[in-house]
């Protein structure tokens, strides 16, 4: 390499070409994962064109968990995919401890890539319990990560437990794509609610695609949130005199009754498409879709962004009347797929990887929001 002198006889570096430069840029991300989606890190890792990072992470014979970083991180922009599984407990001390590892060998930002984040269905006071989500998020932000990147959050209010920036990404312009060319005669068909929590989701999907829409109400099981607990239970006896000696009556409350399930709607002769953020106890789906099938439904479809797809859930769904399931590898399934011929999968390695890209160059996300297609 030749160097310059000016004037005052100072040395100079040549300018770099803007080769160099993209270079440079690209060789300040390091990309490494855990052991939870490992062909999801590898992909996005493909579709940026870059190595996936020399990341060891294995488990002692006291199910401690270890971590060798083989490459250096100093100065450098880590991102680490690490998805919740069935396995979320380890899938998260996998997480805190490679971004504390990080942290420790001086990284310059460590953003953490987390497709489906783990608890995010505990994320409101039930009973005498507590909000596990906040918790989660504290230790996320003390372990050292700058940077959340995740899809489809149980609740968008989540993002306010972090006290760091959080990325919310969407995965519905995949699945609005799938129903416009996979689903034949779609315009045929009705988005439906499984339950009233989920009617706001559908609606979007309805107006984007102008469908009609259906909504099941009622329940066959009670919810975790109407079991009965200690503070719904009636005062002793002698409590319950001294508030009326002093004439200040508290009102019992009034138990509710949740109906059978009914279908607010038309969905006879026509496409029934449920859609919701996860799909891991599939009792629920199963009993709205044999709902559907008796109102005379002629096909069932279901599509959600995650597909847990817990315990016997695989066998349950081939045996119910949904002809066909949908969900994007935010979460490792090919076991449950060997299983049931129904489930079919969206790739979404191109949204993280534009989502990682932007954020590196310090680009605006909201175009994420705005045009995402399936095109590479």
């Amino acid at each position: 390499m030749l160097l310059q002198r000016n004037k005052l006889g100072s040395v100079r570096p040549p300018k770099r070409c803007r080769s160099d430069m993209d270079n440079t840029s690209t060789s300040d991300i390091v990309i490494i994962n855990g052991n939870s989606h490992p062909d999801l890190a590898n992909m996005v890792a493909e579709r940026m064109g870059i190595k996936n990072g020399g990341c060891s992470v294995f488990h002692k014979s006291n199910r401690e968990t270890i971590v060798e970083i083989s490459d250096s991180v100093r100065g450098k922009d880590i991102y680490i995919i690490q998805t919740g599984t069935k396995d979320a407990n380890n899938n998260i001390m996998e997480l805190l401890i490679m971004a504390y590892a990080c942290k420790t060998s001086s990284a310059r930002s460590i953003v953490g890539v987390i497709p489906y984040l783990p608890y995010s269905k505990q994320c409101k006071m039930r009973k005498r319990g507590c909000i596990v989500s906040k918790l989660l998020a504290k230790m996320m932000c003390t372990s050292g990560l700058t940077h959340i990147i995740t899809m489809d959050l149980h609740q968008k209010e989540i993002q306010g437990f972090f006290d760091i920036p959080v990325d919310n990404l969407r995965a519905s312009p995949f699945l609005l794509q799938y129903i416009q060319e996979s689903i034949p005669d779609y315009r045929n068909s009705v988005i439906v609610a499984r339950n009233p929590g989920v009617a706001k989701k559908a609606n979007s999907y309805a107006e984007r695609l102008r469908l009609g829409l259906a909504v099941i109400h009622g329940e066959q099981k009670e919810t975790d949130a109407d079991e009965v607990d200690g503070r719904y239970s009636p005062p002793p006896t002698s409590a319950r005199q001294r508030t009326t000696s002093v004439s200040v009556g508290v009102p019992e409350h009034i138990v509710k009754v949740k109906p059978p399930l009914t279908i607010v709607g038309d969905v006879s002769g026509r496409i029934a498409i449920m859609v919701d953020d996860l799909i891991d106890d599939v009792q629920a789906f199963v009993a709205a879709a044999e709902m559907l099938k008796e109102n005379g439904a002629c096909k069932i479809y279901v599509l959600a962004t995650h597909g847990l797809l817990s315990s016997d859930a695989p066998r349950q769904l081939d045996e119910s009347p949904i002809d066909e399931i949908v969900v994007t590898n935010t979460i490792p399934h090919e076991i449950q797929k060997l299983q049931c011929h129904k489930i079919k999968t969206i790739d979404i390695s191109i949204l993280i990887a534009e989502a990682i890209r932007r954020i590196h160059n310090k680009e605006s996300m909201s175009y994420l929001f705005r045009n995402v297609t399936l095109e590479d």
